[in-house]
């Protein structure tokens, strides 16, 4: 996946509300089509996100009838909401171009002779 479309994803998905690292892997999973994401992809990527500002995290206690540890809840900060408008507005303008460059291009149908038997 091309770098920043994963960070993009993560950021929208927490501009929501929110969210748990697991919670944020989920949402991915189901989307349509599926983004398969590791924990050990997304735990990086939230450490390095935080780590510049664009979040910050929380902890709270497992909730009622799980056991377990506190979990981290990520939100944007000021700083991540701004990102996260700069990083829209260079995906719809890439968006924007890929669909005016591509609009008029025709796929080539490929036609096979087809074989006459000879009787």
């Amino acid at each position: 996946m091309r770098k920043g479309i994963l960070e993009l994803c993560v950021l929208s998905i927490i501009a929501e509300k929110e969210a748990y690292p697991s919670d944020i892997i989920e949402h991915l999973k189901n989307s349509k089509p599926k983004l398969i994401v590791k924990e050990g992809t997304m735990y990086p990527l939230l450490t390095r996100l935080k780590n510049s500002g664009i979040l910050t995290y929380s902890w709270r206690e497992s909730e009622k009838g799980q056991k377990g540890p506190p979990r981290k809840y990520y939100t944007l900060t000021e700083q991540g909401r701004e990102f996260l408008e700069e990083l829209l507005e260079t995906w719809h303008d890439l968006v924007a171009t890929v669909n005016a460059t591509t609009m008029f291009a025709k796929k080539k149908k490929t036609t096979r002779k087809r074989a006459v038997k000879k009787e």
